[in-house]
């Protein structure tokens, strides 16, 4: 199984410990999330990251275009640059699927999303684009940002044939839940816990752990009209019925990706998580690895959550080394 290893994190204040962490368990790299209404801000927590490390990368998984004004997000990733250098450094970018939901927004269109990557690009190039009907050029002198041009790796997470074709144009590609074939760089977004010898998947600890990733799965389910392949996928859907239609993202999005809501915790039990392969032992994890690989995989992103991070991000790493 040729598989990298890296780590997704919840980009909370606590994230850049995790990071230091996670590299002293040989994690290659650390992705953070760019949900600004359920996360630390980005770019603050990779720079504490990159004060916190020596060695393990440093990217953004992924970054929201919509969020911020392509300069802001250049200038950003010069200052990232600057302080561990290009080698560290990824780029990962998307149309903003928690980013923009949180805020009760869509995803933004790949059109948008592509030119948005391309400018930051030629900033980080040195070039003078046009952005908003006005040329705009870093002017940074030296000690204000790092020296142009500045070349680092490129992610797109793509879903849809519109997605795939702005990551055939990237450096490679980031998928959830399932591996994209066809790209010789594809960081698979993974979550759940490892299961303790004879422990039971609906145990406290596990649903603290990994009742989240569960959670998601009803998420995705529901926007992608997969409901009814989903246990008690209708009544879940149902619960949320009664919460209004312009607030119902602020319920959704209650603990994402960490926690399990009030209103989730009645479907999150054993039983899903087992289902949803969320809380399985280290030999099931092991096999569920080299199943990813065989899809098409080249590097696993474990999002480790819960009140134990170590011990998730501890327990990945020996199930994944076997």
């Amino acid at each position: 199984m040729n598989l990298t290893m890296s780590c997704a994190l919840n980009t909370s204040l606590e994230s850049p410990e995790h990071a230091r962490i996670a590299e002293d368990l040989g994690y290659s790299r650390a992705w953070f999330y760019d949900s600004p209404a359920i996360c630390a801000d980005v770019w603050m927590q990779l720079a504490r990251a990159a004060d916190r490390t020596e060695r393990i990368g440093l990217g953004t998984g992924v970054l929201v275009p919509a969020l911020r004004h392509p300069m802001v997000t250049a200038t950003a990733i010069a200052g990232l640059v600057a302080q561990v250098g290009t080698e560290r450094v990824t780029v990962g970018f998307g149309t903003g699927f928690t980013g923009r939901l949180t805020l009760g927004q869509r995803p933004s269109r790949w059109a948008y999303v592509a030119h948005y990557a391309e400018v930051v690009k030629r900033l980080l190039r040195g070039e003078t684009v046009e952005w908003e009907g006005a040329p705009i050029q870093m002017l940074h002198h030296d000690g204000f940002a790092a020296v142009r041009p500045i070349e680092v790796p490129w992610v797109a997470a793509a879903i849809g044939p519109k997605g795939l074709a702005v990551a055939r144009e990237q450096d490679g590609v980031f998928s959830v839940p399932d591996p994209l074939p066809g790209f010789d760089w594809c960081v698979n977004l993974t979550l759940g816990t490892v299961l303790d010898d004879g422990e039971d998947p609906g145990s406290d600890r596990a649903i603290a752990a990994a009742g989240h990733a569960a959670s998601l799965w009803f998420h995705f389910a529901m926007e992608f009209g997969g409901l009814d392949n989903v246990p008690d996928g209708e009544r879940w859907a149902a619960a949320y019925a009664e919460v209004p239609a312009e607030t119902r993202h602020l319920e959704l999005h209650d603990g994402h990706l960490w926690s399990v809501s009030e209103r989730d915790r009645p479907f999150v039990d054993g039983r899903v998580l087992a289902a949803s392969g969320a809380a399985m032992s280290a030999a099931a994890w092991r096999d569920r690895l080299a199943e990813l690989a065989s899809n098409g995989a080249t590097e696993i992103a474990y999002q480790p959550a819960g009140p134990d991070v170590p011990r998730e991000l501890e327990a990945f790493a020996t199930a994944m080394r076997g």
